[in-house]
């Protein structure tokens, strides 16, 4: 099972100033910055998955700005992506069309000739067929019964798509591996749109629609695709947002699946922001980022300045207060409690809206100050020995401005793939992982019933 990071530029500053917050003197954005392959000892993944939407056009606007959508044009993702160099010669690069982006309009923005010409230009390894999503969900149904009109008219899109691309991607190119992608509205009709794509000529599927999926919804759609398919027939997860979830699915024979989740989590989630390995079988130990936003740039506490309730000279003392006592405790200067209540103080102002002493006996409060004291009790960063946590010590877990969170998000990813390749090593009876990944030859059938146990989700 192959991790692939779903990439929108997540680059970083490698000479970050972290004492005065500033980039490095003379640094230009993209050139200079560095991917989670280049900063980190060792890849944090399997290979890279570049949606065409984040380049802009007719999905829209994208991530990339319209100089570095034209510079991937013309020298190709593997040499955009920095992945140009013997070590990562073999190195996969997954693409798909990002239907979430136009998941609202008639029909894909872009065709299957478009799709095939843009995957062989620009140096894909696998490319995925031009999908249009759906959002109906019903495990219920048999066969090719229920669905919306809507519904059954994406999904005929899908696998017309699905056979023109296949088609277009023979004749024009063998230089990537095409996979056909799978929607449906119930785990049924998903099994039945497998079965097709399988008697097209895919030997590689894509599941997509999953991310409003729940787990056991998404797990009884793998089983319904298992059961019509071969064993030697590989599967990608598309977008998969129960990635932390991944042990569960260790059984389904899946080959590769695609995620941004832990590098996400880093700055999204309120709560689980820094990985750690958990428990052996226990997957992934959670620690919460300490809030120390910039005060003069943050618009919440801005808001606050101008409602009257902190003005602007304390809120800086506070932020200088907060991070002079973060950095003391690292070195062993001052107490646990003392960096705990000085954070607080001014924590509490970001994520509640109230200084400290106004929240007496406040649940949230109470709940704030176990998190941040379980997380400077543990001191996560120093039992980590990533480039990232080596280098920067605990600003890694001070929730500030993109280049620590970013950072973060990477350490997350670095983890999160050594979780991932424990897993890929158990079968059920405990033997290493068959190999389903590699192109090269034929693929080796895996038996159903070593991999497969759908009975009971």
């Amino acid at each position: 099972m192959k991790f692939i990071f779903a990439d929108s530029i997540d680059t970083v500053d490698p000479g970050y100033d972290f004492i005065r917050d500033r980039n490095a003197e003379g640094r230009t954005a993209h050139w200079d910055d560095q991917y989670p392959h280049e900063i980190l000892d060792r890849p944090p993944y399997d290979g890279i998955l570049v949606s065409r939407h984040i380049l802009g056009g007719k999905s829209g606007s994208g991530k990339y700005s319209r100089a570095q959508a034209m510079r991937f044009r013309r020298s190709g993702a593997r040499k955009f992506l920095r992945l140009d160099t013997p070590q990562f010669r073999n190195f996969p690069i997954f693409g798909d069309c990002g239907a979430f982006a136009y998941h609202k309009e008639d029909r894909p923005p872009y065709t299957p000739d478009e799709m095939v010409e843009f995957y062989d230009d620009a140096g894909f390894t696998h490319g995925c067929s031009v999908d249009h999503i759906i959002f109906d969900f019903d495990e219920k149904p048999t066969g090719l019964k229920g669905g919306s009109e809507e519904a059954r008219r994406r999904f005929d899109i899908t696998l017309e798509n699905a056979a023109r691309f296949l088609k277009v991607s023979k004749r024009l190119s063998k230089r990537f591996t095409p996979l056909g992608v799978i929607q449906g509205w119930s785990p049924a009709s998903m099994a039945h749109a497998a079965k097709r794509l399988r008697k097209m000529g895919y030997s590689y599927l894509a599941l997509g629609g999953t991310v409003p999926l729940k787990t056991d919804q998404i797990k009884a759609c793998l089983c319904a695709i298992r059961d019509v398919i071969p064993p030697k027939t590989k599967l990608h997860i598309l977008g998969f947002a129960k990635a932390d979830d991944i042990e569960g699915f260790r059984s389904f024979g899946i080959t590769s699946f695609d995620t941004t989740s832990p590098l996400i989590r880093a700055f999204k989630d309120g709560k689980a922001n820094y990985y750690l390995p958990g428990p052996p079988g226990k997957g992934l130990n959670y620690y919460t980022a300490i809030r120390v936003p910039q005060a003069l740039e943050n618009p919440k506490l801005m808001n606050l300045v101008k409602r009257g309730i902190v003005n602007q000279e304390r809120l800086v003392k506070l932020e200088k207060s907060a991070m002079t006592a973060l950095r003391a405790y690292d070195r062993d200067e001052v107490s646990l409690d003392e960096a705990l209540q000085k954070t607080l103080s001014y924590a509490t102002l970001v994520t509640l809206g109230a200084p400290a002493e106004a929240l007496p006996g406040s649940k949230s409060a109470a709940e704030l100050r176990a998190r941040y004291y379980r997380t400077l009790r543990d001191r996560p960063w120093k039992r980590c020995s990533c480039a990232i946590c080596r280098k920067i010590g605990i600003e890694v877990i001070i929730f500030r401005a993109s280049n620590r969170n970013k950072r973060r998000g990477i350490h997350n990813l670095g983890i999160y793939k050594r979780v991932v390749d424990g897993i890929s090593k158990k079968t059920e009876v405990g033997e290493a992982a068959p190999d389903l990944f590699s192109d090269t030859g034929r693929a080796k059938p895996v038996p159903h019933d070593s991999v497969l146990r759908c009975e009971g989700g």
